[in-house]
């Protein structure tokens, strides 16, 4: 099986709008309307911060030269090359330095630099109150889920999920194309293109349409943040969910709480992504496989699930925008999904 993912970009707005419509389907009851940032424009400037993991210049080197190729302007905050142990600076410099980058009506894009761990440290300390005013694009994943679901639960504002700095090749011109094309696909969505993913057949896939707005990340973080400001709100959503470095147990037992919490119920859609898994001690086999596990947890449902997608610690992370409509068709021949945003056509009966 070719397990390859291919993302392109749909090639004509006539033609887009055709194909959605014949695949536009029901509203869910619990719809939602997240406010989209302004898509960037060329001279357009975006600012790295580091409010996880440390990570230093040298390394976003390569990622701050290919954006500017894209024609972006780049600022470097002040907490890239700052290293308080594990973090990139201390609690304060990391917060001062994502709030200036949140506030500053120069900057049009946030991107974090690396993920990690320290987002959840600094979450409650951070102010949003320009933000909210004044949108703009906050872009990264793992860690960077913290950001995803507050912003989404308190704020109702689309971010971008996506690879980050440390994520960029340190040679182009020796990129495998799967890297290249993923981290292309963040230029694509920062400029509003309307673009689709593909991911093949499965097995385990259960076959269907869903449309609603895009909401997850890093399984492990959204289990975090439960019954916090932060914990997102999944009802009439494609739910996307990926991990790393978890055994299969502990998978079973995040996705059985996430059942409990009412969290798997009433989805639009379900999208399972890269799990990188820890293998099983000796003697201590879990006896299942992610797919059994997972639709274990949603066979009562009847909402399309998807798996093996494009997201995830791995090299076909793409971009994806959370908070906007998208539709997903789960057929045999494998899944599709993409973003309806740029349609109002097909959002006037939402």
């Amino acid at each position: 099986m070719n397990r390859k993912i291919f993302i392109s970009s749909l090639v004509t707005a006539g033609a887009s709008l055709s194909v959605l419509k014949s695949w536009a389907v029901p509203s869910h009851e619990h719809m939602h309307r997240h406010k989209i940032p302004p898509y960037l424009n060329p001279g357009d400037t975006i600012g790295i911060t580091s409010p996880a993991g440390y990570i230093s210049l040298e390394e976003i080197r390569p990622s701050v030269q290919l954006i500017e190729s894209w024609g972006f302007k780049v600022e470097i905050g002040a907490a890239v090359g700052k290293k308080d142990f594990t973090y990139g600076g201390t609690d304060a410099e990391r917060t001062a330095d994502l709030q200036r980058m949140l506030d500053d009506p120069h900057i049009h894009a946030v991107m974090c630099a690396r993920g990690g761990y320290g987002l959840v440290r600094i979450i409650d300390q951070i102010d949003f109150k320009q933000f909210a005013r004044h949108p703009k694009w906050v872009i990264g994943f793992s860690d960077v889920t913290v950001l995803h679901c507050h912003i989404s639960r308190n704020f109702g504002i689309a971010t971008l999920h996506s690879k980050m700095c440390n994520s960029f090749p340190s040679d182009w011109a020796r990129a495998e194309p799967i890297q290249i094309s993923t981290i292309l696909s963040i230029r694509q969505a920062l400029s509003g293109e309307d673009f689709k993913y593909t991911a093949p057949s499965a097995a385990a896939n259960r076959k269907g349409r869903g449309q609603g707005e895009l909401i997850g990340g890093n399984l492990s973080i959204i289990e975090s943040v439960a019954g916090t400001r932060s914990d997102p709100d999944t009802k009439g959503r494609i739910l996307f969910l990926e991990d790393t470095g978890e055994y299969l147990y502990t998978i079973d037992r995040m996705l059985w709480s996430l059942k409990r919490r009412g969290k798997l119920s009433g989805l639009a859609g379900l999208v399972i992504g890269g799990f990188k898994l820890k293998p099983d001690d000796a003697g201590e086999e879990f006896g299942k496989s992610i797919y059994e596990i997972v639709m274990e947890k949603v066979q009562e449902y009847d909402y399309p699930v998807c798996f093996d997608f494009p997201v995830g610690h791995q090299k076909n992370n793409a971009a994806l925008r959370c908070g906007v409509q998208h539709i997903l068709d789960v057929g045999a021949g494998g899944s599709k999904m993409w973003s309806v945003d740029s349609y109002p056509e097909l959002r006037s009966g939402l």
